[in-house]
């Protein structure tokens, strides 16, 4: 949906995106910001978001500027004085610096071309994140009521996008909600016994594979961090309670590749974008699914496979709910039980772990995603329809005004108080459901949340509402398959062995990788802003060996070609040429290894002899390379008056045409390999 929201901002409309996390919305207000007249302005919620951001953009040659309370004053003067003289393009900011004293003065002195509200769910008290500053951002359109906002989150149910519309004051906004699915994240909850063990089992699979483990406490980032480093793993631990030095030397360490492994509060994390994470475990369990989704999404936001696994206990939900009980708002303590519960659900659920998060969402999957624990060990199913329909039935008739448990009270034919003032005692579906106990019924109405079946209304005292779905079992005769109560299987896929090809693959990524940490400290960047894993990944199975071929690697732009092109081009041509002098054939490589002899000056007897090649297929690929751009003079093995001849038998043929064909025109009169490179010649000419 990048281009819609592009073209809506452009057009000066106000814009709300809900986009997961890695799913590109930075783009959708940083190419405006660099098309339009004047400067753009991103308000951003944490150091740490806004340094990864300035530093990425910069790396690709687009001036950008943050300003924040871990600079100087003299520091946030020169930035200021940049901004007035029209130097920048994109300025970070966090709410509480835009809305301090005599700053929105100071932005009325520029040419402002937009806003971008970052983490936008900060906004709404439905928020599984609210922070009271952000409600002060309703501002930005009373002081700059002709510029548009466009307001970005990655975990927002519907509810808080409705919020987000209504806070900050929006004028007929879009609304784009792209899909939310991370079909590259496999996803696994496992119990919670033993969790030291499995997490070694689960890094040893992994080696230098870099990740987060979240934890409840700080405390318990310590000492996991402690007991890894034990265990001879490279980790470090990061939690609120640690000095602004501390807490920044352990992210940069993790950034540039420095360790692999950091034990963290939910302190760390959000905004970094960091690239290359592999996979992201939580120790416990999260407070609810937003939090859990905006976690798990640091992971592959390159897009290549990932993992995300969870640890679940009952008595992880108890201390949960501990906690949340001792804060002082009673009504946000509600919401918090509730979406706690929602977590629970998740943990707990027998179906495919990735349709539940979607539809937490408000977004359908139509078949199961094939890369979750529930999807390859499937639980035992049966026809569930009767019961389904009894449950929406008894929705229906008490008027979507019961929450789950006065529901259930319903079904079974209770006769407390709740149910008689309601007179729901009388409906025609009282006691439709005392054949099944109450911790089934509250079982079966989580499965029918996670599959869309119904929705809760968190801002109408929680009660269960009707779908589209719902009216498809009720009157349209849909059938709908329940899961039988029986622990799951928990198994991760075995590893397999793996192909040569692929172990040579594997190699060169590794010496690209190690290439590219070295870069980042000659450069003072973070290894991702040089290139992501799945540009390394691509170079390593196309082999790029000239600048035609690398600008053709997704990822790789002019301006990086400039800076690092010719050093990747370098270290994959030292590669193939060593795994050839192993014995290891490298498909599309060998004209390579002709290359580098020739350049050491070699004639072509003495290649073909070095080799054990026949001169005719060192012709061969001295035509490849002239064909792919390399710098080879073909002159000096078939003259222009001897290419004049030939090329008419080709342009009579075809370029295409056998050897020999074109041989056999030509009389015989010249010989196999002048015929192969004019071709060459040819094709270049006329393409």
């Amino acid at each position: 949906m990048q281009e819609q929201i592009i073209e809506g901002v452009l057009q000066g409309q106000d814009v709300v995106v809900l986009m997961p996390t890695g799913g590109g919305k930075s783009v959708c207000y940083q190419v405006p910001a660099i098309v339009m007249p004047g400067m753009a302005v991103v308000v951003s919620p944490l150091i740490a978001l806004m340094k990864d951001q300035v530093e990425a953009l910069l790396a690709n040659g687009i001036p950008a500027a943050y300003i924040n309370s871990s600079q100087s004053a003299e520091q946030q003067y020169a930035i200021e004085n940049q901004c007035l003289e029209g130097k920048l393009k994109l300025l970070y900011v966090s709410p509480e610096k835009l809305l301090s004293s005599g700053f929105l003065s100071f932005l009325s002195r520029i040419n402002v071309a937009l806003f971008a509200v970052d983490e936008a769910h900060c906004i709404s008290s439905w928020g599984h994140d609210f922070r009271p500053e952000y409600t002060q951002l309703k501002a930005l359109k009373q002081h700059f009521p002709g510029k548009p906002v466009i307001a970005l989150t990655a975990t927002a149910d519907r509810l808080t996008q409705k919020d987000i519309q209504e806070q900050l004051h929006l004028r007929n906004p879009q609304v784009f909600v792209a899909s939310f699915d991370r079909p590259n994240i496999n996803l696994m909850v496992k119990p919670g016994r033993d969790r030291f063990n499995k997490i070694t089992e689960f890094l040893s699979r992994r080696p230098n594979q870099p990740g987060i483990i979240y934890c409840l406490s700080r405390k318990a980032t310590e000492s996991l961090a402690d007991k890894l480093k034990r265990s001879g793993f490279n980790a470090t631990y990061y939690h609120a309670g640690m000095s602004a030095n501390q807490r920044a030397k352990a992210q940069e360490e993790f950034l540039n590749d420095d360790v692999q492994i950091v034990c963290a509060t939910i302190a760390f994390g959000m905004g970094i974008d960091k690239s290359n994470v592999r996979w992201v475990i939580h120790y416990n369990l999260p407070k609810n699914v937003e939090g859990y989704y905006q976690e798990i999404g640091r992971a592959g936001r390159d897009g290549a496979k990932s993992d995300a696994l969870l640890f679940y206990s009952y008595a992880d939900v108890m201390n949960m709910r501990s906690m949340l009980q001792d804060g002082q708002n009673e009504a946000q303590t509600e919401l918090q039980l509730v979406k706690l519960e929602r977590m629970q659900q998740f943990a707990e659920a027998a179906a495919c772990r990735r349709r539940i998060l979607l539809q937490y969402f408000g977004e359908t999957m139509q078949k199961d995603c094939g890369n979750c624990d529930i999807c390859r060990n499937p639980p035992t199913r049966f026809d569930g329809t009767v019961i389904v329909q009894k449950a929406l039935s008894a929705i229906a008739r008490t008027q979507e005004r019961a929450n789950m448990g006065l529901l259930v009270d319903v079904l079974r034919g209770a006769r407390n108080m709740q149910v008689m003032q309601s007179g729901f005692d009388k409906v025609k579906t009282y006691g439709a459901g005392r054949d099944i106990s109450t911790l089934d019924w509250n079982r079966y109405l989580h499965q029918m949340l996670n599959e869309g079946l119904i929705e809760m209304a968190y801002d109408q005292g929680y009660t269960l509402k009707l779908t589209e779905q719902s009216r498809q079992v009720l009157f349209d005769g849909r059938k709908v398959q329940l899961v039988k109560f029986e622990e799951v299987r928990q198994e991760e896929p075995a590893v397999k062995a793996r192909p040569k090809r692929e172990l040579i693959k594997d190699a060169l990524f590794e010496k690209l990788r190690l290439l590219r940490k070295g870069l980042a400290e000659e450069y003072g960047v973070p290894p991702y802003v040089i290139f992501t894993d799945t540009t390394l990944q691509e170079m390593a199975a196309e082999r790029p060996t000239n600048k035609i071929a690398m600008l053709a690697i997704s990822g790789v732009g002019a301006q990086k070609y400039d800076r690092y092109g010719e050093a990747f081009i370098t270290e994959i041509i030292d590669f193939i040429n060593e795994e050839q002098n192993k014995g290891n054939k490298i498909k599309g490589a060998t004209h390579l290894a002709t290359l580098e002899l020739l350049q050491q000056g070699m004639t072509i007897d003495m290649i073909a002899k070095a080799r054990s090649l026949n001169p005719v297929t060192v012709f061969s690929h001295l035509a490849t390379l002239y064909e792919q751009g390399y710098d080879v003079d073909l002159s000096a093995f078939v003259s222009q008056a001897e290419y004049k001849v030939i090329a008419k038998a080709i342009a009579k043929l075809g370029a295409d045409a056998k050897l020999k064909d074109l041989f056999e025109a030509l009389g015989e009169a010249y010989a196999y390999y002048k015929i192969r490179l004019s071709v060459s010649i040819y094709k270049k000419n006329h393409a």
